[in-house]
């Protein structure tokens, strides 16, 4: 209990917030969780607690869902004060969980559950029942099984905005007590919604006096689920304690106490310190029983043995509810005289085989329990129960998602009005829990008849559940199911399923790092004869030309992308259009094709603000490929803004695989301007979700970006950077992709900083190939500039020589500062071999310059503490004191230990840092400011900065908002007289 009164103390914020108990079925771990949740509430703690349950593993936050209904209604009530705080975290949480679960419902309060789902989604709305049966909720779907693509209610929910709200919620309860202890039992049984919603809070635990703590049989635990909890047990996020067999006499003494040794000893070897084991076998002794241990479900069956028809049938009712087993159910499932329900559960209760629940319910009294009833009633009576309970589910009002269950248990064969309900629970869940939609179109799908009739159905469905498993990251099913679908479906079929399961297939096999196959299955679909529809060409040529510039030169596609352009301008289709203009400013900007990169990136913008929401919400690829494109353009506060607007996308719809390159697109930003913490949180969110998605492509590049980002992080000396980017390399090992290419690069980088200079070369010439294609073109001076290190380490000079010219010329071709940057620290090293250290110290000091002209803040203080170490005192000691300031506010642990190094032998206190010109506006809006006061117009601008002359008139009237200016020639007075005189 120590880690309680640490949280509570406020001494746990560095520590574990997350307990993970472990062990076998009735070893003891429920016990504990309860005297867990005891000893919190007598430290004055709130408590949560939920429990997962076997037979409803699909039910989205199911989980959650019964955490939150112990929550006060009246602390969700809109107000003032911590109650109104309260219930602002608490709506979307228990909105999101709500439609992820129950479907949503009719419009209403989302804070008192007035009118809405929302009384189902968390027990506590006006009029809701546990059940479900107080929520509003969609009707039946017409004709029988559709499609359920597309048709969700809240489309655009966020589930990972669930996720965020669901940490500002726990900390907002943590606040109105002493603390917040939220109990989860049973997590091997919980639904994927539920886990992936634990896995953000691991991760991202809330800034405030929470614990969880989680209940699970280690055995039964899925990969996934057991590899986040390791994870954070490795970060030290998570206290892992294994509960194993009970010592002899613990288990007599607290289970039995007063038990004839003899007996006591017989019962323990045979129940193996299982606590469970020994209490059942102990009632079935005490009954005279004496059936050999034939394991635990033999056991219990014969505390069924002595039961009455009505006791028995009251058993498996409650069984088949579970958690929604109220007396009003019960008596449509086990019907008998009046009078009779009552006294049967009293009788229940009495042998301890059913015990009361929240609400009025009643559950058995063990899970074990309840899967042996439920698995050995009789199959009929048991399908009859559960299409009892979705008719009686569906009379009072649930919606769809709860229901489904039940149908799904009765379905013996084709039900269309089962299949409709199964179909519209898919498609309520298709956005907020996408692998619950994939297990119910899967359970469509399989008693969907075979044939004529059915074919086009069963292969509309086969083609919806790809798309769900896709957005759920199972990439690999998703790709199966996928090449079904394009094998059965005719060349002539003119449904459109054939261009739209192609061009998914296609994306899911470039994802997995399989780009030859994407593309020859591109081709052979855009060769076929008759052509796909024009629209269908669009999809097709956008994903050709996504395999560049991962696997594919850009200029071999490049005709193919203009082709695609060309025909979305022709049939005034601004998406596709936008698309793939974003495909070409990538391509350009890869290759060094500067201006028109910025050209067909500014398009593309202006394009995407054009777009409905319901457009822009399939776009986030497309903003993946703009923030990239922007970032090597060295315009990094637009490649910020659309990895945000991409992230805003992503984090609503998915896929995982878009929200992860996003990700680090925007790690790679803070990167380079020096915020390094929020960066590695991006990189380590990027990592999570690469593992599970199963491409060697996509978890290199994670694993690369977040080698980067940990170097620059952590202390000199450290290895975790060196061996996280050999654990890239290894990741992407013989492959020659982009991203491949890109891992084995910051390998160099990590093992020059780690002394390792010749493993540096080796791996930057494995990147580079010998004819260095491998190296990106347009940040090539970056990457050699490793190798000139690696190079000068090893004394060969000559050959440094050879790298440093190339480095100085492509920069000078590409005109970027921070490549101008990296080609004169090039120089400045061979000069510094030489002997020649103030010319060294000069070029180092330019290099610096160049980095801060672009806001590349990392580059700028490592160049200046590059010189230094070099120049003389004065200019030294100027040069320390911003390079390590800079590196400080950064969070840059090398480049701060590396300024310790050499700090200076008698520094003075720096000098007051004089105000910036024009105060409170951006380096962006000052650089804007004075070249307007050097009389440039604001096509001039543009061309000069590389930004297209809208991106100028947006920020030219943000400065005259700031400054109270509204003339180009009263901006122009006002800078000469802000800016001193040279």
């Amino acid at each position: 209990m120590r880690l309680l009164d640490e949280v509570l103390a406020g001494r746990g914020t560095d520590g574990p917030r997350v307990v993970d108990l472990t062990g076998a079925a009735g070893i003891g771990k429920s016990r504990l969780l309860t005297e867990l949740c005891l000893r919190a509430r007598s430290r004055g703690m709130g408590v949560l607690r939920g429990r997962a349950t076997e037979y409803e593993r699909h039910t989205p936050y199911g989980l959650f869902t019964d955490a939150f209904a112990d929550l006060d209604p009246d602390l969700l009530r809109p107000g003032t004060g911590p109650a109104s705080t309260l219930a602002t975290a608490a709506s979307p949480v228990l909105r999101g969980i709500g439609e992820g679960a129950l479907g949503g419902g009719a419009a209403g309060d989302g804070d008192t559950g007035h009118g809405s789902g929302h009384g189902s989604g968390h027990g506590q709305g006006q009029g809701g029942r546990r059940d479900g049966s107080g929520g509003g909720g969609a009707g039946p779907r017409e004709g029988g099984a559709g499609r359920a693509g597309g048709e969700a209610a809240a489309p655009y929910t966020d589930r990972f905005a669930v996720h965020r709200a669901t940490a500002r919620l726990l900390a907002a309860l943590s606040r109105t007590g002493s603390g917040l202890l939220i109990a989860l039992d049973d997590l091997h049984w919980a639904d994927p919604a539920s886990l992936e919603l634990l896995d953000h809070l691991v991760r991202h635990p809330p800034h405030a006096p929470v614990l969880i703590a989680v209940a699970r049989r280690d055995r039964q635990t899925s990969a996934s689920l057991a590899a986040a909890l390791t994870r954070g047990v490795d970060t030290g996020a998570v206290l892992r304690l294994g509960l194993g067999p009970l010592p002899e006499r613990d288990c007599v003494e607290r289970l039995a106490p007063g038990l004839r040794p003899a007996r006591a000893a017989r019962l323990y070897a045979a129940s193996g310190g299982n606590p469970l084991y020994f209490l059942t076998l102990l009632q079935q002794d005490g009954t005279g029983a004496r059936s050999p241990l034939g394991g635990l479900g033999s056991l219990l069956l014969d505390e069924l043995t002595p039961l009455t028809p009505a006791q028995r049938r009251t058993v498996e009712a409650v069984a088949v509810l579970g958690d929604h087993a109220t007396p009003e159910l019960l008596a449509e499932l086990a019907p008998g005289p009046a009078g009779e329900l009552d006294a049967t559960l009293r009788a229940l209760a009495l042998r301890d085989l059913t015990r009361p629940g929240p609400a009025g319910s009643w559950t058995l009294r063990h899970p074990v329990l309840r899967t042996v009833v439920h698995e050995n009633a009789d199959h009929r009576s048991r399908i009859r129960m559960h299409r009892t309970a979705a008719e009686a589910l569906a009379r009072s009002g649930a919606p769809a998602p709860v229901r489904a269950h039940h149908v799904e248990q009765a379905l013996t064969g084709w039900d269309p009005a089962g299949a409709a309900v199964l179909l519209e629970a898919a498609a309520l869940a298709s956005a907020t829990a996408p692998a619950s939609s994939a297990h119910w179109l899967a359970a469509v799908l399989r008693v969907l008849p075979e044939g004529p009739r059915y074919a086009g159905q069963r292969l509309a469905l086969m083609l919806d559940r790809a798309r769900a498993l896709s957005v759920c990251g199972e990439l690999q099913a998703g790709r199966d199911l996928l090449a079904e679908v394009i094998d059965t479906v005719p060349p002539h079929d003119d449904s459109g399923l054939r261009p739209a399961a192609v061009t998914l297939c296609a994306s899911l096999e470039r994802h997995l790092g399989r780009y030859a196959r994407a593309e020859a299955l591109l081709r052979r679909e855009l060769s076929r004869s008759p052509a796909p529809p024009p629209s269908d060409l669009l999809a097709l040529g956008i994903e050709l030309g996504s395999s560049a510039p991962h696997s594919t030169p850009y200029p071999t596609v490049r005709a193919d992308v203009l082709r695609t352009r060309e025909l979305a301008r022709r049939l005034g289709d601004g998406a596709a259009e936008a698309d793939a203009l974003a495909l070409m400013a990538l391509g350009e900007a890869y290759e060094g094709g500067l201006d028109a990169a910025a050209r067909y990136a500014d398009r593309a913008d202006a394009l995407l603000e054009t777009l409905s929401d319901r457009d822009l919400a399939l776009r986030g690829e497309s903003r993946a490929r703009l923030s990239a494109a922007s970032f090597y353009l060295e315009r990094y506060g637009e490649a910020e803004r659309h990895a945000d607007r991409g992230l805003a996308l992503a984090r609503r719809v998915g896929p995982p695989h878009i929200l992860s390159h996003l990700l680090q697109c925007k790690a790679n930003v803070l990167m380079s301007t020096c915020r390094l913490h929020p960066a590695l949180e991006l990189v380590e969110e990027a990592e999570t979700i690469a593992r599970g998605i199963g491409s060697p492509d996509l978890l290199a590049l994670a694993l690369a970006n977040k080698a980067q980002v940990l170097l620059a992080s952590l202390p000199p000396g450290n290895p975790e950077s060196l061996a996280v980017a050999e654990e890239a390399a290894a990741v992407a090992g013989p492959r020659t992709s982009w991203w491949a290419s890109l891992a084995w690069c910051v390998l160099g980088f990590a093992a020059l900083f780690a002394g390792k200079p010749e493993r540096a070369r080796t791996a930057m010439l494995r990147a580079a190939r010998p004819d260095l294609s491998g190296l990106q073109p347009s940040m090539r001076p970056l990457f050699l500039e490793a190798l000139v290190t690696a190079t000068v380490a090893g004394g060969d000079l000559g050959s440094a020589d050879g790298w440093a010219a190339l480095a100085t010329a492509d920069a000078q071709r590409l005109g970027l500062p921070t490549q101008l940057a990296s080609a004169l620290r090039s120089t400045a090293q061979l000069l510094a071999a030489r002997g020649r250290t103030a010319e060294a110290a000069e070029a180092y000091a330019r290099a610096a310059g160049e980095a801060a002209r672009s806001g590349a803040t990392l580059w700028e203080a490592q160049s200046l503490l590059l010189g230094a170490s070099l120049a003389a005192d004065g200019p030294a000691e100027a040069m320390w004191h911003r390079g390590r300031g800079l590196a400080e506010a950064g969070g840059a642990r090398l480049l701060t230990g590396l300024a310790d190094l050499i700090r200076p032998a008698t520094p003075s206190p720096p000098p007051p840092a004089p105000p910036p010109p024009l105060p409170g506006l951006t380096p962006r809006e000052r650089e804007i400011a004075a070249l307007v006061a050097e009389g440039l117009t604001t096509a001039a601008i543009a061309a000069r900065l590389h930004l297209s002359p809208r991106t100028v008139d947006t920020h030219l009237s943000h400065i005259y908002r700031k400054t109270g200016v509204t003339t180009r020639s009263a901006l122009a007075a006002l800078t000469a007289r802000a800016t001193p005189a040279p």
